[in-house]
Parts: C-alpha cells; structure tokens; sequence
C-alpha cells in the first residue's frame, strides 16, 4: 500500500497512553504559554450536570477556548489541538480548527494522514476523524491508501458503517470501482450473511453497470447460488428483491427465479423468507390480473397461516395482519 499506509495492521503498541507520562507539564506552566489567558467553560451558576473533568482536560481545553477566541494560527496551536484529541477525538470543533490551522501553516498533509491512521486505529467508529481524513483525501487529490485502509478496519468489524461510507465515497468520488466486486465476494466467502457487504454489491452494480438483462441475469444467479446454499440468509433475498424491483414483470416470470422457487419446492424447504416470497408474488399477480385473484388469495392466506403458526410464530401478529390486508384487498 502505498504512503502512510504502508504499514499494515492496525495497531501501535509502541504508543502510550497520554495519562501515564510522567513528565506532562501543564499548559499553564509553560513559558511559552503565558502570554495566553486561558479561558474556563462558562456552565452558567446552576449548571444540570456538572461533568468532572480531570485537570489535564481542563487546562488543555481551557487554552484551546483561549486561542480560537484569538484566532491563533500557529505551530503551538496545532501542538495543542493534538492534545486535546488525545482527551476527547470526537470534538468537532477542534477539528475544524485543526483543519484551519493545517491549512494556515502549510502542514504536510502525509503526515497528517498518519496522524489520522493511529486515532482511526484506536477510535474506528469516530464520526469526526473519518469526516477530517475525507476533507484531507480532498485536499490532496490521492486516495491510494483509502481502499487498503477501509479494508484492514472492515477486516475487524465488516460492519464499520464509517468505513463503509468512506470507501463508497472514495469509490464514487474517484472512480476506483474496478476490483470492488472481487472484494466484495471475498467478504461473502467469509460471511455469506454479511448485509453490509450484500449492500456495497448493489452500490457497485447500480454505480457502474447498472441494471441490464446481463447484468440482472448474473446478479440474479449470484443470489440465487447464495440462497440454495443458505436457505435463511435474509440478505441474500433481499438482495433478491432488490435485483428484480428492476425486472419489467418483478417478482415473477424471470427464469433464473423461476428455477430457484422449484428448487426450494422440490427440497420441501419451509423457509420464512421463501414463503414471505411466494406470498409477495401472489400478490402481485392478483394486482396484475383480477382474474388469478380466486385461487391465488387462498394459497397466499394458506402460507401466512402456517407462517404465523408453525414456521415464524414469532412474528405471528405480522403474518395474519398481511392475510387480513390480503383479504381486505382481493377478496371481492
């Protein structure tokens, strides 16, 4: 991987923690600080609840409320906001100050991507830092270490909505869609249940192929094998559903689905998401056609019946609501 992100596991063992240095000086004892007047946070005279913030925080807090009143783009003013996202990285106001002070002084923006890698490391879920090493990959115009990094923190949660959102963006943004569908089946192989990784497969294909007869026929088959192999894999009939809500006829008459629902017919299965699917079917054909509505509303108010009774008991209300609203609509 290329730039800062050379390294690859995400971890610093060398790096200690800021509160177990021993010769931390505070910023109201050193020198080159007292021509600053620090600034306390104003709570009011009653304030609800008082946080008890240790006197690091306060007095490093109180000298970054002191050099944003005054505007202070400086080398100690960058020094400082580092602190102050050492205590607490997901105040958004210093990073915003950061990035004006970043920018004041010129800073090397590598650099500061590595600074950004070690806090993503410790803080992956961090709105704030995922936001500020956007604005930077913007800035620099380079987003080769971004696919490498999204992947090694999707690695050790593959459900890192930030990391999801920043890799769709680099994609889209950069135009670097060219592997992502490998990755993505990767990711299935692992984990065939992984909805977040069932969902970057429809961004992929809805940002750059589109929606074809190829392309739905092959997506349609992907899901379909998915399925055969785990019945109750409710991302997989999603992903399902969401491939045929572009189909001319939708949930019926498309071969490849055709094939999978005698599939499951001939193997008996008595899955909730394949039964949920025949009664959406149904459905769907009593709208199309009045004339199917007499002997599909009872097959269809069959299969709720066994779904509320026997096979998803648990979510029995939901069944006989559907075959009421069922009834409601089809059966005049």
């Amino acid at each position: 991987m290329a730039g800062e992100d050379s390294k690859e596991p995400l971890s610093d063992s060398s790096d200690e923690c800021s509160d177990q240095e021993p010769t931390w000086i505070y910023y109201r004892d050193r020198p080159e600080w007292s021509d600053v007047v620090p600034v306390e946070l104003n709570e009011g005279p009653f304030p609800v609840v008082s946080i008890a913030y240790s006197e690091r925080f306060k007095d490093i807090f109180n000298y970054f409320r002191a050099i944003v009143l005054k505007n202070e783009i400086s080398e100690r003013a960058f020094e400082l906001t580092s602190d102050a996202l050492e205590l607490n990285p997901a105040n958004y106001t210093v990073w915003q100050y950061r990035r004006t002070v970043l920018k004041g002084l010129e800073k090397s923006i590598q650099k500061e991507l590595t600074f950004v890698r070690r806090i993503i490391e410790d803080h992956p879920k961090n709105y704030q830092v995922w936001h500020h090493r956007r604005v930077l990959v913007e800035w620099s115009g380079d987003p080769s270490s971004e696919l490498r990094l999204t992947e090694i923190v999707l690695a050790q949660d593959a459900k890192n909505y930030h990391a999801w959102q920043h890799r769709q963006w680099v994609l889209d943004t950069f135009k670097l869609f060219d592997h992502e569908l490998e990755f993505v089946e990767r990711l299935l192989e692992d984990d065939i249940r992984n909805n977040s990784a069932w969902n970057q497969r429809y961004f992929v294909v809805k940002q750059t192929s589109g929606f074809s007869e190829d392309i739905m026929s092959r997506e349609l088959t992907f899901s379909v094998n998915s399925i055969k192999k785990v019945c109750n894999n409710e991302s997989a009939w999603n992903y399902l559903r969401g491939i045929l809500a572009h189909y001319p006829s939708g949930l019926n008459g498309h071969p490849v689905v055709e094939e999978l629902c005698q599939f499951l017919d001939d193997n008996k299965s008595e899955s909730p998401y394949y039964f949920a699917f025949l009664v959406d079917r149904m459905e769907e054909l009593m709208q199309s056609d009045a004339s199917k509505r007499q002997v599909l509303l009872p097959k269809a108010d069959e299969i709720l019946q066994v779904l509320a009774t026997k096979v998803d008991p648990i979510r029995r209300e939901y069944w006989l609501f559907l075959s009421r609203y069922l009834n409601s609509q089809f059966a005049n």
